[in-house]
């Protein structure tokens, strides 16, 4: 098992750095940055934990629940669902995920208890494809359950499902990465890695929730688009600066952790 998820490791990072690695080089949202920029390791300690402790988790969970919630919508609901022209569904399996992720995303950034978890994510200041992956698992376990769950309990097949979880994965990578592509008007449509930038402006509620495509957004007041990057990333508030103090933090009450981590600015 640890053989095997070393080997996916090997594979997951070295495919990243082949792809992202040139498009940060020639496309650069922040030219001065380094490839071994500050928080490299930490970062590089939330990718070697989903591989190797996290993801069995999130797996697990979102099984467990998948199969205790599926009696919840009728049978023949379910069937009617699945029985679609398969272009249909994957359009209404991305409206309904961006939907809920929108709202869901939202919400964390509004919620103190959900802030508490998220915030290890907007922690990191520095972005590119190796920061997407500095996430508490439990606040992957929220994200994740949300975009995908309640698709496995309308009854949309597992193969459209398990196709937009790859592709939002890259794209949670891509929309992280050191990059600003020139395509102008476009990112009305599908979204680009600025509009994400923009959300991880030090301001806890800077706007810019959606996932794929900013449409939600827009619809709803939230979208930002300056042209140009944001000053600084990360958060105003107190914080760990090491992984296992990141892991903890969230978990703890709010006396304690004051205590534990006072002197982490």
């Amino acid at each position: 098992m640890f053989y095997e998820s070393s080997i996916a490791a090997i594979i997951s990072i070295a495919f990243l750095v082949l792809v992202f690695l040139p498009m940060e080089k020639v496309f650069p949202a922040k030219a001065k940055q380094k490839f071994f920029r500050p928080n490299w390791i930490l970062d590089l300690c939330y990718f070697l934990g989903q591989y190797f402790i996290w993801g069995t988790l999130v797996l697990w969970t979102m099984n467990y629940f998948r199969t205790s919630l599926e009696s919840i919508v009728p049978a023949s609901f379910r069937t009617s669902v699945a029985s679609q022209p398969w272009w249909l569904i994957a359009i209404e399996v991305v409206i309904l995920s961006d939907f809920l992720i929108y709202w869901g995303h939202r919400i964390q950034h509004r919620v103190n208890f959900l802030w508490r978890f998220h915030k290890v994510h907007h922690s990191a200041e520095h972005l590119d494809w190796l920061a997407a992956h500095r996430e508490h698992p439990l606040d992957t376990i929220y994200t994740v359950g949300l975009i995908n769950l309640p698709a496995f309990i309308l009854g949309f097949p597992l193969e459209a499902i398990a196709g937009l979880i790859a592709f939002r994965g890259i794209w949670s990578i891509y929309i992280h990465s050191n990059v600003r592509f020139p395509i102008g008007k476009l990112k009305i449509l599908i979204g680009a890695p600025e509009l994400h930038h923009w959300h991880h402006d030090v301001e806890r509620d800077r706007g810019n929730y959606a996932n794929i495509s900013p449409l939600m957004d827009i619809l709803f007041g939230t979208y930002v688009c300056p042209n140009h990057e944001p000053e600084k990333f990360g958060i105003k508030e107190a914080f760990p600066k090491h992984y296992v103090g990141q892991m903890i933090h969230p978990m703890l009450p709010n006396a304690i952790s004051k205590k534990l981590f006072k002197s982490t600015k």
